[in-house]
């Protein structure tokens, strides 16, 4: 059986399966980021008359409960009411998704969709053909026999069948199709992989109406809806969940038992809270709607001309004429001809706008990512077009709808990844154990009242009642409320968050990334001079630029960039902005650049009107035009332009990059031998350091030749012309932060694409590596030449370390001190990215000390991230835990270690997402990706989130606590009264569950939290020993002292709703004391004092709430003695928990081995240094 695995579908539902066979089962390796998906099984269903026949007997013999059932578990009526069959007849599929982290399924159900295919002809590119003339299909790769067009595909296959019906599933916004050779579904989207940058070109005369059509049939139209449901839709889902399910069976039954007061307050405050729900969630669909709706006309090329149509008309393989004047780009395209100047702040958050160049022609496989500065994506901002080679600027559509990159985004809102927390998976549980003791209650409650001759049906109306009481029904409520709180409190300091269930993780953060340019360090640079070279040495720094003499290196600073003009002002990469500015010359763009040059051109440099005259200066100081353009690429760190002047015989090729890629381009000869030296003298110092070469072209000095031209060629035989060195300072607020986040014993990391000298001098000025603290450079090298992949270890003193150590017996000379504890890792994207292939037992080793990852592409990012939330190991045994130490362990086991991610959005979207809790460090729509946005550029807003992330998460640990001895401290006093033949009255209901219980618990979690910053955190499970030791005492105090009430004729619990409330909201060290929250505690005085009042003096309460006088004085002064004794023993035992119990559990229970991966690690780490020696490693 063979299965097509896809590397980044969020739902990659493809495969093939035997025909006998209804279920298709696909184990993913997919990227974390993307999906939390580990593996899909599809199930085929199709009609059945007797199944049918049956489900409807089924349903009516259970007057319509099943009906209920079944809109919860859809998947169950399906399989009650239809047969199971083989995915080719398959009218109803049951989807079934097992999430990677905690192996659960989460099963869903899609209605197949038939279509008729219109006529047409699709002739596929030559390459595209087998040598039988038909097309070999492949599911998420390019096999031997490629294809490259879905529509051609599935036409033929129907054709072959005498059939022009399309079969195909709509499933979270993606169109699955139906592949008959394949028997398999797969996303239109990804059928179009392997269609190489020719084959895009290939497509520069646009489609016919035909052919329009028929894809039009198999992509779907190019719109992104987001459903907006009427009112009445609404109030169904709403009404008919379960939890107003489980509201409407207590309503019903307090009705029965003549609660009407107390059913009236539950029924009006479900409907106000129903309303107040609709309304949210219309409001929220209806903005999200707007916000993504995007319709407009759009030009495209067709064989006899030009067409205007509606942009939900656009499929894959359409042309699109973009104008001048730019405008929204309504799909994701490559632009095959002209440039564009593209505002991407809605997808990546940069606020800079982009420059995208022609896609250049090769038989390289097409990727969005990987050729990012050519690809036009939908949801963008087209500025300014501008045309060079022929009258358009002209793209071909690539992907529409939810395929295109707005339409991911969008996705990721509407079906957010669910949160694997383990104190949300044990309040299930112990809900689930609170309705077992319910079931034990009813049993009781069914002895003894028909032991007291109490009549059938009021013993039935009796035990459900206490169903209701022990299951509270206002808890999800009051969990909420938690959040809530915690949600406005961030809001009030500039932090806003999409996600209130991620508050709660912020709690837990283990380990927190850093971005370095715009997060640890200010977002401008600026310039510190210029290195010239001469000959094989470098001369002095020249901090003026623009007094260097007229020449390549010159040249190279004015023309090697990405800008662009727009509204008569440049604009583009900050550090190019800078760097243009510092040499004097100016950017002209337009037609009369053309004219003055006598030819086409992308740009003109000129250089200042007044041009200093330099001694034996040999060039006059002409304008410069730019001829080719190769933008820079993060994955290969460096950008390539051709230029020309007048009277230049030929152009010359400049390029700009990393110096260390840079150097390795150029011919040795013209490399000085202390470049490394020279290198590490301005990065060490925290610069930032750019190099610059150029070589002439032995081409004509023409926009057709130098369009004609590859990076490679351009790239050979370089001259080394210079460095240019750019400072890049902290943020005031940087060193404090993380100063303060290792006290409290978070780590944190850098990962930055800048050099790895710089962002360990970052480092180390922030405080992220203390000056008395190792560091340690990791060196990895590939196989090559037959030699397999090796490591260096090599201390941060040594130059060899900061510039990549060739010789192993360099290497070797150092020594290092064998104190792993105080040691930080520091490598680069190379490194980690031969580290994750050929050394996977020693990446766990690495990350727990890594604290410096340079070079970093944005994939590796959320890789690392991904491979950070892996440190964390549950329910090891012996053997595990060494598979744990050997890089083996069971990924069905591991729970992740809570990382968070801080950045400016810019490019590490990616990793955001995959953090558990990303806070991006901008205002655009694209922190919709991050659970958090800061609207204040600074790191401060980590240990905020943190502090609130901790209080909320305490606060719901008490409200939680507090909500389950609510119900058993009123499960108690019914049991106490049914015993004794009597019951609570309506009122007395009344005001115990909203007037005590709901005041108290909204205003407990008001607290806010700690103002400083601790080592401690709170605990993550509520079946842990403090939370469980808490909750059983406490309710034996309950008992206790209702028992107490009992035997002295009379009880009065209602003082113990208040004592449990004030004694679980305690303060330290995750809150602020409880006085400072004055609601609270007026709430309590106002509540107790009523209460007493109750108890000594009834007054005209005494009536509707059916209380008894009690004529004795000294009776009643026992009772509230009662109730002191049930206060100081609530607080006590809380304080003797804190205090006393985890040092009784260690003093009673040996320590044991943690099962948590991260800290096997450390405890291994502490015993047998690492890194050793350094030498290399094979």
């Amino acid at each position: 059986m063979t299965f097509f695995i896809l590397s980044t579908d969020s739902s990659p539902l493809v495969g093939n399966t035997p025909a006998s066979y209804g279920t298709l089962t696909i184990e993913t390796s997919l990227d974390p980021l993307s999906s939390s998906v580990s593996s899909v099984r599809l199930s085929g269903y199709c009609g059945s008359p007797w199944r049918v026949i049956g489900y409807h007997v089924v349903v009516w013999m259970m007057a319509g409960i099943p009906l209920l059932l079944f809109r919860w578990k859809p998947a169950w009526g399906v399989r009650l009411r239809l047969q199971r069959c083989n995915l080719a007849r398959a009218e109803t599929l049951v989807i079934e998704i097992r999430d990677k982290e905690d192996s659960s399924w989460q099963l869903y159900t899609v209605q197949v969709q038939t279509e008729a295919i219109s006529e047409g002809s699709l002739g596929l590119p030559p390459q595209a053909q087998a040598e039988d003339g038909q097309s070999q299909a492949a599911v998420g790769a390019v096999p031997e026999g490629t294809w490259k067009d879905t529509a051609q595909l599935t036409r033929n296959e129907e054709a072959m069948r005498g059939q022009q019906v399309l079969r195909y599933y709509l499933f979270q916004g993606r169109r699955y199709v139906w592949i008959e050779t394949q028997q398999a579904f797969c996303q239109v989207g990804l059928l179009d992989q392997g269609r190489t940058c020719d084959d895009i070109h290939h497509s520069r005369s646009g489609l016919c109406l035909q052919d329009q059509t028929v894809r039009k049939t198999i992509y779907g139209p190019n719109v992104i809806s987001v459903p907006v449901k009427s009112y009445p839709q609404l109030l169904v889902d709403e009404a008919l969940n379960p939890y107003y399910g489980f509201q409407a069976f207590s309503i019903g039954l307090w009705l029965a038992d003549h609660y009407y007061w107390y059913a009236l307050c539950i029924f009006l405050i479900s409907s106000v809270s129903i309303c107040l729900s609709l309304y949210r969630t219309k409001k929220q669909s209806q903005t999200l709607r707007d916000m993504v709706k995007l319709s407009v006309r759009v030009c495209v090329c067709r064989p006899g001309g030009e067409e205007w149509v509606d942009s939900s008309e656009l499929v894959p393989g359409d042309c699109l004429v973009l104008p001048q004047e730019g405008g929204p780009m309504p799909c994701d395209a490559a632009l095959v001809a002209g440039e564009c100047m593209v505002n991407e702040n809605s997808l990546t958050g940069e606020s800079v706008p982009v420059l995208k160049t022609a896609l250049p022609e090769g038989l390289v496989p097409y990727c969005p990512e990987t050729h990012r500065r050519h690809t036009l994506f939908c949801g963008t901002l087209v500025l300014q077009a501008r045309a060079f080679v022929g009258p358009h600027v002209l793209a071909v559509v690539t992907r529409t709808g939810f395929c295109t990159a707005k339409g991911g985004l969008v996705s990721s809102i509407l079906h957010p990844r669910p949160v694997n927390f383990k104190f949300y998976k044990h309040s299930m549980k112990f809900v689930a154990a609170l309705s077992v003791l319910a079931l034990l209650g009813t049993i009781y409650s069914i002895f003894i009242l028909y032991r007291n001759r109490v009549p059938v049906n009021e013993i039935v109306v009796r035990a459900l009642d206490l169903v209701t009481v022990v299951v509270p029904p206002a808890l999800p409520a009051a969990m909420t409320v938690c959040t809530l709180y915690a949600q406005s409190r961030l809001r009030s300091q500039g932090i806003f968050c999409i996600h209130p269930l991620r508050i709660n993780l912020g709690g837990k953060l283990q380990l927190v990334c850093f971005d370095k340019t715009g997060t640890l360090t200010e977002d401008g640079l600026d310039v510190m001079g210029v290195v010239p070279l001469q000959g094989q040495a470098f001369l002095p720094l020249v901090p003026e630029p623009r007094l260097l003499p007229m020449g390549p290196l010159l040249r190279a600073l004015a023309t090697c960039h990405a800008l662009s003009r727009l509204q008569d002002t440049p604009v583009g990469d900050p550090m190019d902005l800078k760097m243009v500015e510092s040499t004097g010359w100016v950017l002209e763009e337009g037609p009369a650049t053309d004219s003055a040059f006598g030819t086409q051109v992308l740009a003109v440099m000129r250089p200042p009107v007044q041009e200093p005259q330099f001694p034996g200066m040999e060039e006059p100081p002409l304008p410069v035009s730019i001829l080719c353009r190769f933008p820079f690429s993060s994955a290969l760190q460096r950008m390539n332009v051709v230029v020309a002047w007048l009277g230049a015989a030929q152009p010359e090729a400049y390029i700009k990059g990393s110096p260390e890629l840079v150097a390795g381009l150029c011919n040795p000869k013209t490399v000085p031998t202390n470049f490394a030296q020279m290198l590490q003298s301005y990065t060490a110092a925290g610069y930032r350091v750019v190099a610059l070469a150029g070589k002439p072209l032995p081409i004509a000095p023409s926009l057709e030749a130098a369009q004609q031209l590859t990076r490679d060629t351009v790239e050979q035989e370089l001259s080394l012309l210079g460095l240019l060195v750019m400072r890049n300072l902290l943020k005031p607020q940087t060193a404090p932060v993380i100063q303060a986040l290792r006290r409290t014993r978070i780590r944190t990391v850098m990962v930055t694409g800048d050099n790895l000298q710089t962002a360990v001098t970052v480092a180390q000025n922030c405080g992220m590596v203390d000056p008395q603290e190792r560091l340690v450079i990791i060196h990895a090298t590939p196989p090559e030449g037959g030699q397999p992949a090796s490591l260096e270890f090599l201390p941060v003193e040594s130059s060899a370390a900061m510039n990549g150590a060739k010789d192993p017996d360099q290497a070797a000379n150092y020594t290092m001190e064998p104190d792993p504890r105080s040691s930080h890792l520091a490598l680069s994207g190379s490194t980690f990215a031969v580290l994750m292939k050929y050394f996977p037992r020693l990446l766990p080793k690495v990350l727990v000390q890594g604290t410096v990852f340079a070079r970093m592409a944005p994939e590796q990012k959320a890789e690392l991230v991904c491979e950070l939330q892996k440190l964390q190991h549950k329910g090891a045994s012996q053997a595990q835990s060494q598979a744990v130490r050997l890089g083996h362990a069971c990924p069905l086991l591991c729970v992740r270690y809570c990382v968070g991610m801080c950045g400016d959005g810019a490019n590490d979207c990616g990793a955001l997402k995959a953090a558990d809790v990303g806070i991006s460090l901008s205002q655009t729509e694209a922190s919709v990706v991050s659970p958090f946005t800061s609207s204040v550029a600074s790191i401060e807003c980590v240990p905020m989130v943190i502090r609130e992330g901790r209080c909320s998460l305490d606060t719901s640990f008490s409200v939680f606590k507090y909500m389950a001895l609510y119900s058993l401290t009123q499960f108690i006093s019914v049991l106490i009264l049914y015993t004794i033949n009597t019951n609570l009255g309506d009122l007395q209901f009344l005001a115990i569950d909203l007037v005590i219980t709901t005041t108290v618990a909204v205003l407990m979690s008001r607290t806010g939290p700690a103002l400083v910053l601790g080592q401690a955190r709170p605990p993550g499970s509520l079946l842990s020993m403090p939370v469980l030791s808490s909750l059983l005492l406490q309710v034996a105090l309950v008992a206790s002292v209702q028992l107490g009430g009992y035997f002295l004729t009379v009880a009065q619990p209602c003082f113990q709703y208040l004592i449990l409330a004030a004694a679980v909201s305690k303060g330290a060290p995750f809150r602020q004391p409880l006085y400072t929250n004055v609601p609270f505690l007026v709430a309590l005085a106002l509540l107790g004092s009523i209460l007493v009042g109750l108890l000594l003096v009834p007054g005209l309460l005494r009536g509707p709430l059916a209380l008894r006088n009690i004529t004795d004085t000294c009776f009643k002064l026992l009772l509230l003695g009662l109730v002191a004794f049930n206060f100081v023993g609530a607080f006590m035992l809380e304080s003797v928990l804190d205090q006393c119990l985890p040092a009784c559990l260690r003093w009673l229970r040996p320590k044991r081995a943690s099962k948590k991966r991260f800290k096997q690690l450390e405890q291994e780490l502490a015993e047998q240094p690492w890194p050793p020696p350094p030498q290399p490693r094979r």
